[in-house]
């Protein structure tokens, strides 16, 4: 997979916990190897407690260009960034990294790869409604991104209703009254998006109610492993379009190779 694997590779590392169920390690460098690049994706399973003081370490690791950021680290990591985009600016979170002479350079296109996915599944956004489930960081990108997409009707379900409030202030103030508290219900929406982490386990109960899906209804799901979740099978079950993590993951990868190969996404 790295045959030019020596003493110059350049390191990029992907923080979660945990970490044993991503598949960027092997994608991400794949990627690089294609773009001609002597680079590496490593995985480092770091707590949150360890977070901070992780961050300030590996700044003395001077082969280490990027970091790719997972759950549940990528709103802390946005106070580690010095030059943000405006999008993780206005989001409070990355999920990429990279390094600068002053700092570290972050961007959030959780959101852009989830678009672009459902857009290649045959779902156009554009004056549709929709349904998320899950603030978190995946889903405060996905939410900016639907709304910049066209979406004119965007309900919000988060079992903290706090953290559901903040960020449908914070999209309010930007998109008006097409942003709104929702409910776990999918009843009635062209789109139901589940940007939480139940369908992780097998003992994980569904996201939403499933029996209220109806097979016009396009369903999506951030969850890359398992590969098809339950909600997505029950959802196929009913007759419903869907676009799985793994669709997600795969127009977010070219996303964020380009930045951390200092490119614009």
């Amino acid at each position: 997979m790295l045959p030019t694997l020596n003493g110059a590779t350049r390191v990029h590392l992907i923080l979660g916990d945990p970490i044993a169920q991503v598949k960027s390690p092997a994608d991400v460098t794949k990627s690089f190897v294609a773009r001609g690049e002597n680079a590496i994706l490593i995985p480092a399973n770091v707590t949150p407690a360890d977070l901070d003081r992780f961050v300030e370490t590996i700044v003395t690791m001077r082969n280490l260009d990027g970091l790719i950021v997972t759950v549940p680290h990528k709103f802390a990591c946005f106070r580690h960034v010095t030059e943000p985009t405006d999008r993780a600016r206005f989001l409070g979170a990355v999920n990429v990294m990279r390094r600068t002479k002053t700092g570290w350079a972050g961007d959030m296109v959780d959101g852009l790869g989830f678009v672009g996915g459902i857009r290649e599944e045959g779902f156009q956004p554009e004056g549709r409604t929709a349904l998320l489930v899950g603030a978190g960081g995946a889903g405060t990108a996905i939410a900016l991104s639907l709304l910049e997409a066209g979406i004119r009707d965007l309900a919000i379900h988060d079992e903290d209703a706090n953290r559901r409030d903040t960020l449908i202030r914070r999209l309010m103030e930007r998109f008006g009254d097409a942003v709104r508290v929702g409910s776990p219900d999918p009843a009635g929406f062209d789109l139901v998006v589940n940007a939480t982490p139940t369908g992780m386990k097998p003992t994980d109960p569904l996201p939403i109610p499933v029996d209220r899906l109806s097979p016009d209804t396009f369903v999506g799901d951030v969850i890359t492993a398992p590969a098809v979740t339950p909600l997505i099978e029950a959802a196929r079950r009913i007759g419903c379009r869907t676009q799985v993590g793994g669709g997600m993951f795969a127009n977010l990868l070219g996303l964020m190779v380009d930045f951390l190969l200092q490119k614009e996404a």
